[in-house]
């Protein structure tokens, strides 16, 4: 496949940090040691004020609408510019916006149209949702494109704290806020080179995972469960085989970055795949399940640890059901 260059990423989690003890508080039969020993959870971020969860539960999903703190759009602008400054470009270098994810703020218009437009910039806009896969689902697609701008912007605005019912324990402790953005040229090119994406689907299982427009989220924990550890691993044992002969002439590292949904979960895959501690990066434990945001943050976040000869392998499933990977090769600096 023609490389798709991955230019720099940006990310933003807001201030408000739901805890294990938060949690405990709210009364509904949940505690710090039932949490760590199913998701290996500690903090979450939301865009909720805290009082509001505390009084309500989130059980209006209006009401948490209008509660937040930070929309879609404005999450999504600080991690674009957080992005921009990473790579050195400005908001008018931009000429393509894609955005995607869980829970949008709106049935139309787009949120990539919205982000865009907060940035100040007139662009093609568009939306490529496909829930927690989706920055997978959009790098493998503008991998496949021609014609595109020399630099496009991929936004993941994740705030689906507003859609989280407090009252339900099973779905409380998972979700996070966070919004991560990248950007990407498969004309320009960086460092960071995307060389290998896959994306795939099981659409009998549409209903193990949902969010209804009018509804809070709900799954169906165990098979979902079971799908993640199945189909992550899959993605990863893929990869490795030509992650490890690379690496093995570079001496360059190999680092797995898979969905940030649940910790116990990325242990048993590394384990099962024969990766150590050392070779997973992952910020679940201290944001919980920020949806698509998730791979993309943990990315940013170790952004300035890459090193020439390094390989990034980037598993991720979501609601759908759906799955897609990324293979990411650190180049010397151009």
């Amino acid at each position: 496949m023609p490389k798709l260059y991955l230019h720099a990423l940006g990310h933003f989690h807001p201030e408000n940090v739901i805890d294990n003890r938060f949690l405990e508080e709210l009364d509904i039969g949940t505690t710090d040691e039932w949490i760590l020993e199913r998701v290996g959870i500690r903090e979450r971020r939301t865009v909720l004020p805290l009082d509001y969860i505390r009084e309500t539960k989130n059980a209006d999903l209006r009401a948490g609408q209008e509660a937040a703190l930070y929309s879609n759009v404005e999450t999504g602008r600080r991690a674009a510019l957080a992005a921009l400054e990473h790579a050195g470009l400005r908001p008018s270098d931009i000429g393509m916006v894609v955005a995607g994810g869980c829970c949008p703020e709106m049935q139309i218009p787009a949120e990539a149209c919205r982000i865009a437009q907060a940035l100040g910039i007139e662009v093609p806009a568009f939306d490529l949702n496909s829930a927690c896969s989706s920055f997978g689902a959009q790098l493998h697609l503008l991998a496949s494109m021609s014609g595109l701008p020399p630099y496009v912007l991929v936004v993941n605005p994740e705030n689906t704290t507003r859609a989280v019912s407090y009252a339900d324990r099973t779905s409380a402790v998972l979700w996070g806020d966070g919004t991560s953005a990248a950007i990407v040229s498969s004309e320009v090119p960086a460092r960071a080179a995307v060389v290998e994406t896959t994306l795939a689907s099981s659409p009998a299982g549409a209903g193990s995972v949902v969010i209804p427009r009018f509804g809070h989220f709900t799954q169906d924990g165990g098979a979902v469960q079971r799908f993640a550890i199945k189909t992550t691993q899959a993605c990863l044992e893929a990869m490795l085989p030509g992650a490890r002969a690379r690496t093995h002439e570079t001496g360059g590292r190999i680092h797995f970055v898979g969905h940030q949904a649940n910790l116990l979960v990325l242990e048993s895959v590394a384990r099962r795949a024969g990766l150590g501690w050392d070779e997973q990066w992952h910020n679940v434990i201290q944001f919980g399940n920020t949806g698509a945001s998730g791979a993309p943050c943990v990315l940013s976040q170790h952004w300035a640890e890459l090193k020439p000869g390094h390989s990034v392998l980037v598993a991720v499933v979501g609601s759908g059901l759906t799955w897609s990977s990324l293979r990411i090769d650190i180049e010397e600096s151009r």
